[in-house]
């Protein structure tokens, strides 16, 4: 037994009940019968993946479900766990009790282990009852294929949300003008930070704030974007080899340019403790003037929170600052994501297969999305009459949003641009979605290699730790890189950076 299946195994008994309690409330198990049209037995499909955190339980007797079981024929029963649960997907796999399909983060070392182990069909023998499928793979995702095989459908991001946010109540107070360049962006601070933007006689409020990582803090990569940094992943030294990051000559100005920010205390000093709900909670406050933030269907959200509190505050938001050659970006153009596949104990792969189709195709966006007709929603014209009180029996969240199969495992409603014309705010969360996309930096590489995600979690932390005490003040800038790099090195990044070179070079041959 290989080392990963017994590391699964020995945290069964502890955390397979969580799974469990994941699967049968609150995120509920569901079964229901499908019309048996066809004369067929209808195949039982059972589906176990990590949903939508913001999505209500399926509840027994589901009538989206009970359609999907018509048009496919057949049974499906579906095993939520919480989003992002994915140590419960992988001890559910390691049990050898597999499901007919399984979503999983990609890439993930766990993703890898399967591919090795067989436990994960190809689907390319479906391809031809997968249009849609077909059609992705084939256009944008071919570089995911492992020799030329498509172990399932892997759900990357075209798109993006993060925007730079601002108080725009506080800019008006201060009559200044949202920040276009790095000069304008540390001014901005300085005024929020020391001219009492709130007008309450205190000296209580700081210019930025960000949130905590697991790895490499990316709340303030829009700076070295500024300053040149070409791509999100990699960068190629003088002699054309790929080297980290940190080893561009934008890194260490944007560090050098955080650490004046922190130095002067213009950044908020517990944006280190800070989860994503704490530094919404001191933008609502009062606290702070300016934070990267996903915006999107959370635009309306984020300004209605805050005039809860503030009733004339007012949500701004714009591309990051430019640097001194007029280079920005915000977000750099993510390798990972969702990925979604038929397991080798599929009952029947085909139909397996043919329930991720639907998931993606136009017909299953509909149905998840908007309902049955006549049930769920009537059409007057142009305008969406959403019935909610029919929608709340089968499990649609309020105010037109979906069903809790739409989401977390082969889109996002960022992906499909999707709003439910009940959006308040719609045309600027779609503007805002065009303001980050078009921020979006590329990639050197378009892979990635098992050695990064091997090693990722070793080299995260050392970078992260490096980086922020360079901000922080605690550690001198020059000497840290250095140290960085050759720390970095020793610690696996000497391996990393030899496959990186390789598929570096074999992304050129293409």
């Amino acid at each position: 037994m290989n080392v990963w299946k017994k590391g699964m195994l020995l945290a069964l008994s502890a955390a397979l009940p969580l799974s469990a309690v994941a699967c049968s409330s609150g995120n509920t198990e569901t079964k229901a019968g499908g019309d048996n049209s066809s004369g067929d037995k209808p195949t039982k499909i059972v589906f176990l993946t990590t949903g939508d955190n913001a999505a209500m339980g399926i509840k027994p007797g589901d009538r989206i479900v009970a359609e999907i079981n018509k048009r496919l024929n057949i049974d499906l029963e579906v095993k939520f766990v919480p989003e992002n649960g994915y140590e419960k997907i992988n001890v559910a796999m390691a049990t050898g009790d597999l499901p007919d399909v399984v979503t999983i983060n990609y890439p993930s070392p766990s993703l890898n282990q399967w591919i090795d182990e067989g436990l994960l069909l190809p689907l390319n023998d479906y391809l031809s009852v997968m249009p849609t499928v077909k059609d992705k793979l084939e256009k944008n995702l071919k570089w995911t294929a492992v020799n030329g095989k498509y172990y399932g459908y892997p759900f990357i991001e075209e798109r993006a949300n993060a925007t730079m946010a601002f108080r725009a109540d506080w800019l008006n107070t201060l009559g200044i003008k949202p920040p276009q360049t790095l000069d304008e962006f540390y001014q901005a601070l300085k005024d929020v930070t020391t001219k009492d933007p709130d007008k309450n006689g205190k000296n209580d409020t700081y210019g930025l704030t960000a949130q905590k990582n697991t790895g490499f803090n990316t709340s303030f990569n829009f700076v070295f974007y500024a300053y040149g940094m070409p791509h999100g992943d990699w960068v190629l030294d003088s002699s054309g080899k790929v080297a980290p990051i940190f080893e561009h000559p934008a890194f260490k100005q944007g560090v050098q340019y955080l650490r004046k920010l922190w130095d002067e205390k213009l950044i908020d000093p517990e944006f280190l403790l800070n989860d994503a709900q704490q530094r919404e909670q001191k933008f609502y406050q009062g606290k702070v003037g300016f934070m990267a933030a996903p915006l999107f269907r959370h635009v309306s959200r984020l300004e209605t929170s805050l005039q809860k509190i503030n009733p004339e505050g007012k949500l701004g938001y714009s591309s990051p600052p430019a640097g001194p050659d007029g280079k920005r970006g915000m977000n750099s153009a993510p390798k990972n994501g969702l990925f979604t596949a038929v397991t080798k104990n599929a009952k029947n792969p085909e139909k397996a297969a043919k329930f991720i189709e639907f998931m993606l195709s136009k017909e299953g966006r509909s149905l998840l999305e908007l309902g049955i007709e006549g049930v769920h929603y009537t059409k007057q014209g142009d305008k969406m009459v959403y019935n909610e009180e029919e929608r709340a029996k089968d499990g649609f969240a309020s105010n037109g949003w979906s069903h809790p199969l739409a989401w977390g495992s082969v889109v996002w409603p960022l992906t499909e641009n999707y709003l439910p014309q009940t959006e308040p705010q719609a045309d600027r969360a779609k503007e805002s979605v065009d303001i980050a996309t078009k921020n979006m930096v590329p990639n050197l590489i378009n892979t990635t290699t098992p050695e990064e995600v091997e090693m990722s979690g070793v080299l995260g932390e050392l970078m992260n730790q490096y980086y922020l005490e360079m901000i922080t003040g605690k550690r001198e800038i020059d000497s840290g890189i250095d140290e960085l790099s050759k720390k970095w090195r020793d610690q696996g990044g000497s391996k990393v950076l030899d496959a990186v070179n390789k598929a570096y070079q074999a992304q050129g041959k293409k």
